[in-house]
């Protein structure tokens, strides 16, 4: 079985799918090594760890070049964060898509925040660009690849549940093969977008919302912890830089 298929397929399991989010080749291996089943990059870590603020502001050829190392690393399926494509044109939105599915990748995530502006991209427009996605992918025997709808309307409404609800059968429908809501974290709401919307539901790890087995009670098909790992690296790093300085001693780094 190929990756592609075996990614798709850890959706569709009486298990919930617990991804394990890298930034690069080291974490990618380590999270292998750990015995997470799947990859998820994520694009805040990438661009954390070149020095950028998250929102597409990398060359979309260094971002590949990321993900591909990590893909070409480890032996486990890897989906790709490429944020809302790197593009206006839904033409280049959809070849980087192709692109991130040559370099190996057994999905994307895609998301529908616009990047230029503020705001939600329209559901028609968002829905027409994932149409093309999906037929381009068909064309060039990607059936399976995992096109995971990301939809940020909990980061950007008041009251998001029924839009959310719109958009993820609307995504579905236009070929979308799961449905990601970062910012949802109320059990009655998981329960409604679960019961409403034909498709794996992905959630992201917030304070409030950590355990997979309870996610799993309430329908979730996949959980990820999104940038979270990848910040509390980098404070462990600047806290025992600041411990080196102001002890001038190295013996910090042989106390844990």
């Amino acid at each position: 079985m190929n990756k592609i298929r075996e990614f798709k397929e850890m959706h569709f399991t009486d298990e919930l799918l617990f991804l394990g989010n890298a930034w690069d080749v080291l974490s990618a291996i380590t999270l292998e090594k750990a015995g997470f089943k799947a990859i998820g990059t994520t694009s805040w870590g990438i661009a954390s760890s070149l020095g950028f603020a998250d929102g597409e502001l990398i060359d979309f050829d260094r971002h590949l070049g990321i993900i591909e190392a990590i893909i070409k690393n480890v032996n486990i399926p890897v989906t790709a964060d490429i944020e809302a494509g790197y593009g206006e044109d839904f033409d280049v939105i959809v070849e980087n898509v192709l692109r991130t599915a040559d370099a190996g990748a057994a999905g994307i995530n895609i998301e529908d925040s616009l990047k230029q502006s503020n705001g939600l991209r329209d559901v028609s427009a968002h829905c027409c660009l994932l149409e093309k996605i999906r037929t381009a992918l068909d064309n060039n025997s990607y059936k399976d690849f995992y096109v995971n709808a990301r939809t940020d309307t909990y980061f950007q409404r008041q009251n998001p549940l029924m839009e959310t609800i719109e958009r993820a059968k609307a995504y579905v429908v236009s070929g979308a093969s799961g449905i990601f809501v970062p910012g949802l974290k109320e059990d009655d709401e998981i329960k409604e977008i679960v019961l409403h919307v034909n498709a794996p539901l992905n959630v992201l790890s917030l304070p409030e919302l950590t355990n997979c087995h309870k996610l799993k009670e309430l329908g979730v098909k996949r959980f990820s912890f999104g940038n979270t790992l990848s910040d509390q690296v980098i404070d462990y790093i600047e806290k025992s830089a600041g411990e080196l300085l102001a002890s001038m001693d190295t013996a910090y780094l042989y106390e844990m």
